[in-house]
């Protein structure tokens, strides 16, 4: 990365304008879709060839998620992408209220942009199957759920956005917590897999849902919303030019709460069913992220280009990484050769093809940023 001399971007409040886009921001979501377009690196085989090296079980144990409570780096994917819609969302109201745009207007466009998340989750989940998988565990299907409720929030006083906050954080461990089984938090014996025995039957499948394996739930959307609200709460901040250790106490505060309430049992941290200690946890690894990417891109105006370009385009990368990684691989093998990835050993096979493939998506993002096409909804 290389240092400019021009500030990324400038507080509204000192120009009274509809705010330039924040590049943290797209940066920010560029490190995260490149975390998730990394697991075609397969550093979890690379490890077990090399079971000696401590570096890389390191790098394979962030490479994956935990089987319940506790975090790694990978577990923050999702939440970084839930908590970037909602710190992108002051911006994008306030660019289409300069544009003219009523709140009736915006709201349509909040319900259409709702519902097309929740259907490309949902077409993702089905690719392969024999018809469609109507699942709503997926990253896109749950930010979908709650987008609407979110873009609401992002109407209203900012002090909204604080007791939705509470009342979600408090209502979800309630519910939990007081549902009548002998484990509320277990994997596939609480109130959200009890509803998905319920909901998901609702819909055609080739045969009876009965568990997700993973023990994601369909219900975690609200929890999730809880995420996004942070985020909103933090695209407020950037708005009104906070300083950075705003975004650091913050990180502090939701990081300790979160592991204070897993450490005395009053919630545990899963983000496979987002309790509210997750929120807090995961929330709190957010903010100490985008302060980090705040201070260096938009106050010390470090070029971060390879990461925006796919930060600018993040439905683009997450649709490419779930549909083309597996046919990239197989047309590298074909046109190199299969030897061509073990010139440093059979070990190291899978981290080379699939560095090869992750170059192979970012230059075809690089393409779209260079033609100006970028995917939205």
């Amino acid at each position: 990365m290389k240092t400019r001399h021009t500030p990324a971007v400038t507080s509204p409040a000192s120009v009274g304008a509809v705010p330039s886009r924040i590049e943290s921001l797209d940066v920010y979501r560029g490190f995260v879709m490149l975390l998730m377009m990394a697991e075609v690196l397969h550093l979890g085989k690379v490890a077990a060839a090399f079971p000696d090296s401590s570096i890389l079980q390191f790098l394979a144990w962030h490479q994956h998620h935990v089987e319940w409570r506790g975090c790694t780096l990978h577990d923050l994917i999702q939440p970084s992408f839930s908590f970037l819609v909602g710190a992108a969302l002051p911006f994008s109201i306030a660019a289409r209220q300069a544009r003219g745009q009523s709140n009736g207007t915006m709201t349509a466009h909040a319900l259409w942009r709702a519902f097309l998340l929740i259907a490309l989750g949902i077409f993702l989940r089905s690719v392969g199957r024999p018809m469609t998988n109507f699942t709503f565990e997926d990253t896109l299907t749950q930010i979908g759920l709650g987008y609407p409720f979110l873009f609401f929030l992002g109407l209203r006083p900012k002090k909204v956005a604080w007791w939705a906050l509470g009342l979600i954080l408090v209502g979800v461990w309630g519910a939990w917590q007081f549902y009548p089984v002998a484990e509320p938090w277990a994997k596939h014996a609480n109130i959200g897999s009890d509803f998905d025995r319920w909901f998901l039957n609702l819909f055609p499948r080739p045969e009876p849902f009965v568990e997700n394996r993973g023990g994601y739930l369909t219900l975690s959307f609200i929890p999730t919303l809880a995420t996004s609200i942070l985020g909103l709460i933090a695209g407020r901040w950037l708005a009104d030019g906070a300083p950075v250790r705003r975004y650091l106490f913050a990180g502090a505060l939701a990081l300790g709460a979160g592991l204070l309430l897993d450490s005395t049992g009053v919630c545990p941290s899963v983000k496979r069913i987002w309790t509210p200690a997750w929120v807090l946890v995961s929330g709190g690894w957010c903010f100490w992220l985008l302060a980090a990417f705040h201070w260096l891109v938009d106050v010390q105006g470090v070029e971060a280009w390879p990461l925006s370009v796919v930060g600018k385009n993040s439905i683009a990368a997450y649709l490419i990484a779930h549909l083309w990684e597996g046919f990239i691989e197989r047309a590298l093998v074909t046109h190199l050769g299969a030897g061509s990835f073990e010139i440093f050993g059979a070990g190291f096979e899978p981290l080379l093809k699939g560095a090869a493939t992750l170059l192979v998506l970012w230059l075809f993002l690089v393409w779209m940023e260079r033609r100006r096409i970028f995917l939205r909804v």
